[in-house]
């Protein structure tokens, strides 16, 4: 691809305000939170919903955007790429997730149990700040070039 790749993700909250990770060999076997590609003439939550239930078989809601980053061809990833990352936080009202090929593994993770966790790309700056941020669900951040 010629331009950078917008892509969006989500940070999953269940019933028990547990988030999901996924390890995917993506990210080197590290631990990410699910989403991907905008596709042509799809809205971003659109898209948002259609890549969670994809990757997690997940239906979300109460989507709010959270953060905008960028990379360009980190080595975090398992290719040379430049991304535009549009992360949101939401809830879900299920437990069962259902993995396609994009991903290994998941836990529902407490937030303060994040640090036991490789965690993969931008992941763990995006959630020590939700972590430790109350007024991080209003917030949109920009970090170049992680």
């Amino acid at each position: 691809m010629k331009y950078p790749e917008p892509t969006v993700g989500a940070i999953i909250f269940n019933p028990d305000n547990k988030i999901l990770l996924c390890k995917s060999h993506k990210w080197n076997n590290k631990y990410v939170i699910p989403g991907g590609h905008i596709e042509l003439g799809e809205k971003m939550e659109d898209a948002l919903k259609r890549e969670i239930f994809e990757e997690t078989g997940l239906d979300i809601y109460d989507i709010r955007l959270i953060s905008l980053k960028e990379s360009v061809f980190s080595d975090t990833f398992h290719m040379g790429k430049h991304f535009i990352f549009i992360d949101y936080i939401c809830r879900t009202n299920s437990y069962d997730v259902t993995l396609n090929d994009e991903a290994e593994e998941y836990e529902w993770v407490d937030l303060r149990e994040i640090n036991n966790y490789k965690l993969g790309g931008f992941v763990e700056s995006l959630l020590m700040e939700l972590r430790n941020s109350k007024e991080s669900r209003n917030k949109i951040e920009v970090f170049y070039g992680y």
